[in-house]
């Protein structure tokens, strides 16, 4: 299944990179035609590159001269293609082929020969069927945000509103994408009742990230258990539970929704700690929302993944009235 998958994601690479050559050269034929002394430049710079290749080939000893001289006539003609575009009010970049990933050019691979991340983040929207995922990042995200679905009035045992509690949620949400690249152990912990945002705003970091081509797992704890189950147990075989089994501790960012509706126990307990502990260590970040509170959370796991959770995770209080009736649309 796994290679199956893959030979299918590489034929959408290959459709890609074929897309954006047609893109290019369609660029092309218009900006020959407005300026054709553009055509004239384009086959000299590619009749002098071929010229270098074949001296390299008949010549290599003098291959470091021959070099230098390519290079001053390619920099020259480069130059009078660029004033030729600028006079034209054409951008620079205008003829560049474009990607949508211009890390690996759309050939799901580095020149090291290992994935990059948008194959990576392809074979994770396969493998966990995150299509309907997907979907709901479209409809939740920072730009569908309302603040105004959250009560501006005071709510019990609290010392602000539930919309201005959010406010501040939200800011350090936006800051954590802002500096995600940066080494700052910076892990959430969302906390709540069902109702309060906690999944939509899962919903709006991953979006945000996933536009950055980072690799982003989102699953529930007990579907997270249940991979880890199959693989350590021999369950199932398949190279494709290998994969789901790596990523969660590869994954730029991971985030275990529902922390607490799984089966509690020494094993699960252990996993869940090793999960995160992992991930803290090698400095990948973690996002864990969950129903419970931080005294329910030391109830139920062992006193080192309470510790480890607190220590490293910023804690976010969501409260307020049910929301899942209102909409979130930004209006």
């Amino acid at each position: 299944m796994y290679g199956q998958v893959l030979k299918e994601i590489l034929m959408e690479y290959e459709k890609k990179r074929d897309r954006a050559n047609q893109e290019q050269n369609l660029k092309k034929a218009q900006v020959y035609k407005k300026v054709p002394r553009i055509r004239t430049i384009d086959k000299e710079i590619w009749k002098t590159g071929l010229s270098m290749s074949k001296a390299m080939i008949e010549n290599p000893e003098n291959y470091e001269q021959n070099l230098i001289k390519v290079k001053k006539e390619i920099e020259k003609l480069n130059m009078e293609k660029a004033y030729l575009l600028t006079e034209n009010n054409i951008p620079l970049d205008y003829l560049d082929i474009k990607y949508e990933c211009d890390i690996c050019e759309d050939n799901g691979y580095l020149e090291d020969g290992t994935k990059c991340n948008c194959l990576k983040q392809a074979l994770i929207m396969r493998a966990y069927k995150m299509s309907n995922i997907e979907n709901v990042l479209d409809r939740e995200n920072f730009q569908t945000f309302n603040i105004k679905v959250f009560p501006d009035e005071p709510y019990e045992g609290e010392s602000i509103t539930p919309r201005d509690n959010m406010k501040t949620i939200s800011g350090i949400c936006v800051d954590f994408i802002n500096n995600f690249n940066e080494e700052n152990d910076e892990n959430l912990l969302f906390y709540g009742s069902t109702g309060l945002g906690k999944t939509f705003m899962c919903n709006c970091i991953a979006k945000s990230l996933l536009d950055m081509n980072k690799i982003v797992i989102y699953q529930t704890a007990f579907t997270i258990l249940d991979i880890i189950e199959k693989r350590r147990f021999g369950k199932d075989t398949s190279r494709f539970k290998d994969f789901e089994y790596d990523i969660l501790f590869d994954a730029d960012l991971l985030i275990i929704d529902d922390l607490g509706t799984e089966l509690s126990n020494a094993f699960t307990n252990a996993e869940i700690f090793n999960i995160v502990n992992t991930r803290l260590i090698n400095g990948t970040k973690t996002i864990i929302s969950t129903n419970l509170t931080p005294k329910e959370i030391s109830e139920i796991y062992t006193d080192r993944v309470f510790s480890r959770i607190l220590e490293k995770f910023i804690p976010l209080k969501f409260y307020g009235p049910d929301l899942r009736y209102y909409k979130w649309e930004a209006k």
